[in-house]
């Protein structure tokens, strides 16, 4: 469970979110809204704790895993190493590394591979670690459609019962993933 009560949170004198409240219940998907520059990762990086609300309370019930806007992998690590950097658990790093189509590229270095199947690195690490909560932040920026609509049924298969969390800009991500919207501008 997520909640959001009464929060704002700015940076120096630009409020980015203003009394925002909501709720996400266990197990609901979720997709968050609002134009650019509308606080929507701010509202990520509350819910992971990586930012503290200037004002009101975020209750956060879970742990969470995060396919962040930037990979943020090893890039001296292969495929494989990278997923194995959350779970310890080569069985499990392989077939996450499968679900994404990057098994014959698992002993790759990040370096030697294109945008897109770093992207998918970044998607694999993530449902590899043990998560209640799954927050996913533009995530399939630079992954071609066809393949992306293979991945999204592949996220939706894992996360079953869990939570999820999406920002994103594309209508039929939003569609296809989330079941309600909360709009996040002020």
């Amino acid at each position: 469970m997520i909640r959001f009560d009464k929060v704002s949170k700015s940076f120096g004198d630009k409020k980015v979110i203003d009394v925002l409240s909501f709720e996400i219940s266990k197990g609901e998907k979720v997709c968050l809204t609002g134009p650019s520059g509308s606080g929507k990762t701010t509202a990520l990086r509350l819910i992971m704790g990586f930012e503290k609300a200037d004002q009101g309370e975020v209750l956060v019930d879970g742990r969470i895993s995060a396919v962040f806007q930037e990979d943020r992998l090893f890039p001296t690590f292969t495929a494989l190493e990278n997923v194995k950097a959350v779970c310890d658990d080569e069985g499990l790093a392989l077939q996450v590394l499968k679900t994404v189509g990057l098994l014959e590229d698992k002993d790759k270095l990040i370096t030697q591979l294109s945008g897109g199947m770093a992207r998918r690195v970044a998607i694999a690490r993530a449902l590899a670690y043990p998560f209640d909560i799954l927050v996913l932040d533009e995530p399939f920026t630079g992954i071609d459609e066809s393949r992306k609509n293979e991945i999204i049924g592949a996220i939706l298969d894992e996360v079953k019962d869990k939570t999820l969390i999406l920002v994103s800009h594309d209508e039929d991500e939003c569609s296809l993933m989330c079941r309600r919207r909360i709009n996040v501008e002020k």
